[in-house]
């Protein structure tokens, strides 16, 4: 939803009714993953994408449906030799989509979860997808200090006939249960937001933990929406500039330095971010808390007298990649200094030395693909080699999710 969030708010704003699909499992060779949205105004007006056009025409017709009745639903598209020219994944596997129609000013949750992804706040939007009649839909929005919303009944627009579905008081769980599963949904969305992770919880009734496939659960989706990683470049150099580029096009909020200010100019990185004149560790020694595990090292300067220091403290933190470019020569110089300022060889294992994959690459720009390419395989656990040299799954982070009897669409179906 992040990525068609300025479009949201602009509907919002103007009290526009609106729905939202949203990916919320997949399972096989998907080809987007949990979170993918694509969303459909009450005029028709469509942005966004869940599977990359495969099932796209069959979800537009859902949001509409959604909007014109003001019930969520939840629904599988997977493949079948019936129509997996039709509205099937021809990939070979199974998305869950959850639509939710969204009334501005109709819901706390929704409401203050669309202007916090707007305004760029970290916040973990929760939804119920499945559990008893009326909970479905229900929204927390959760900061790291407050929440929005609460998971009470979800009532169909005053202009739509309500359905048993949505209003049988005889499903709703007792307030004091409602409270403690309130609680504990805030409880993990707030760690998922904390880890900047999306996905399924299932809890029982009483906020407790449970098997989706025991009774009376109630499974919520967790968006967590934080700021862009972050891909820091040490070394003003042309190869840098290639860099900057490709992390910027994977979605990396980009950061480049230099202790040399006749380098390190905007005019020469207008793609970055930010540019920075001053010495790499010294810098780094500032980011501490503006890094995580999802940071990026791109270490390009291959000068000891930089990379030393930097080097030192960048494998003692909680980064997600480090890379420092350079020969082989130099990575073996650079481990034996790194080894007498007292790092371990298990610090020193961290290291992607030389950076990047083995590709051929001579260019700049191709020097950048190795390295956007290892950076990638290294966050998603690829195995490097060309992908018709095994015949296992093509995705590598598709999270479990349980089967259902056959992997094909299902009819619209209301979770209960």
């Amino acid at each position: 939803m992040q990525d068609i969030a300025e479009q949201l708010q602009a509907w919002h704003a103007a009290g526009r009714s609106f729905a939202v699909a949203t990916v919320v499992g997949v399972s096989g060779s998907a080809p987007r993953d949990p979170g993918a949205a694509l969303a459909v105004d009450a005029a028709g007006e469509a942005i966004g994408s869940v599977s990359g056009g495969c099932v796209e025409g069959a979800v537009y017709e859902l949001c509409q449906a959604a909007i014109e009745s003001g019930e969520p639903v939840l629904e599988r598209f997977g493949y079948s030799d019936e129509d997996a020219f039709a509205v099937g994944l021809t990939c070979g596997g199974a998305l869950d989509v959850f639509v939710q129609p969204i009334r501005p000013g109709a819901d706390d949750g929704l409401d203050a979860g669309i202007a916090y992804i707007s305004s760029g706040t970290p916040v973990a939007l929760a939804r119920v997808i499945a559990g008893p009649g009326g909970l479905v839909g229900a929204t927390v929005a959760v900061t790291a200090d407050t929440h929005h919303g609460a998971l009470s009944p979800v009532l169909p627009p005053a202009t739509a006939q309500p359905s048993p579905a949505t209003t049988l008081p005889a499903t709703r769980p007792a307030r004091h249960l409602l409270t403690a599963l309130e609680r504990a949904v805030v409880t993990e969305a707030r760690a998922m937001l904390d880890a900047g992770r999306t996905g399924r919880i299932v809890l029982g009734l009483d906020g407790r933990p449970c098997d989706d496939r025991d009774q009376g659960t109630v499974t919520c989706f967790v968006e967590s929406y934080v700021p862009a990683p972050r891909m820091l470049v040490f070394g003003a150099i042309d190869f840098a500039a290639a860099v900057v580029r490709i992390g910027r096009f994977l979605g990396y909020r980009v950061t480049v330095c230099d202790a040399r200010p006749v380098f390190a100019t905007k005019r020469r990185f207008p793609e970055a971010d930010e540019v920075v004149v001053d010495w790499p560790h010294r810098y780094l020694d500032s980011q501490l808390d503006r890094i995580d595990g999802r940071t990026v090292l791109c270490v390009l300067t291959h000068d000891a007298k930089f990379d030393i220091p930097l080097l030192e403290r960048a494998l003692r933190l909680p980064v997600g990649y480090v890379g420092a470019m350079g020969s082989r020569r130099t990575h073996r110089d650079r481990e034996a200094r790194l080894r007498e300022v007292g790092l371990t060889e298990a610090e020193i294992g961290r290291l992607r030395s030389p950076i990047g994959l083995d590709l051929g690459a001579r260019t700049p720009e191709e020097t950048a693909v190795s390295v956007a390419a290892e950076i990638i395989a290294h966050r998603r656990g690829g195995s490097c080699l060309p992908l018709n040299a095994g015949d296992g799954p093509i995705h590598h982070e598709a999270p479990a999710t349980p089967e259902e009897p056959r992997a094909r669409r299902t009819r619209r179906t209301h979770a209960a």
